[in-house]
């Protein structure tokens, strides 16, 4: 699928709506998520591949690997109205495409987490505490559990503490692209203009599968 076809098609999901500033719920827009998407099956390759996305929001990110051909995607998400328009996402996409997509509503670090075995690949795009210190560590935590075979987070530019949380377990890291990432006004000091921050996609992988050569970190 083409790029532009992607993000057009990611573009006509029912929207997050991004009501609750504590949970920091971002909307990823249609082309960023296409781009993500893209290069996650450039490196991984998502035929046939089950997908765990956590924090999934309205789903954008998780439904578009389901596009490109992921098989089994898992969309784990805490707020019960943002799981509901995933759930309406998730019946159109199985609509179209030949693949199995789940919805669960959990907060990961306090509700009873899923298990899963066999995973291949984690994504997310957690919350990066602009509103609470520390807020993204159960989901990362939670995603390194899963033992997957690789793991894209993407994050604030600034977030220097994922490589400590990598290394606990057992994983290496690489820098898979940086963008701009836009957000809404509530999240930019209260102006009523879309504010922009410095995101970078990152990719997680046991020891000796680096996908990326002549990294600089």
């Amino acid at each position: 699928m083409r790029p532009k076809h992607l993000a057009i098609e990611l573009s006509k999901l029912q929207q997050h709506p991004q009501h609750s500033v504590e949970l920091e719920q971002y909307s990823t827009e249609g082309d960023l998520a296409a781009f993500f998407v893209l290069a996650v099956d450039q490196l991984d390759f998502l035929e046939g591949k089950t997908v765990i996305d956590v924090g999934a929001g309205n789903g954008v990110l998780g439904l578009g690997c389901a596009m490109i051909g992921a098989r089994n995607v898992i969309l784990i998400e805490a707020d019960q109205e943002v799981l509901s328009v995933a759930q309406s996402n998730a019946d159109k996409v199985m609509d179209k495409h030949n693949c199995s997509i789940e919805t669960i509503r959990c907060m990961i670090g306090q509700d009873q987490i899923p298990k899963y075995s066999d995973v291949d690949i984690v994504i997310m795009n957690p919350p990066w505490g602009f509103q609470s210190s520390r807020a993204d560590r159960p989901l990362l935590e939670y995603g390194f559990s899963l033992q997957p075979k690789s793991m894209y987070v993407l994050h604030s530019q600034q977030a220097g503490h994922l490589k400590g949380i990598a290394k606990a377990n057992g994983y290496d890291w690489e820098i898979v692209f940086e963008s701009n990432f836009r957000l809404p006004p509530k999240y930019s000091h209260q102006s009523r203009k879309m504010g922009e921050t410095q995101v970078k996609c990152w990719r997680f992988h046991l020891p000796g599968d680096a996908k990326i050569l002549d990294e600089d970190e």
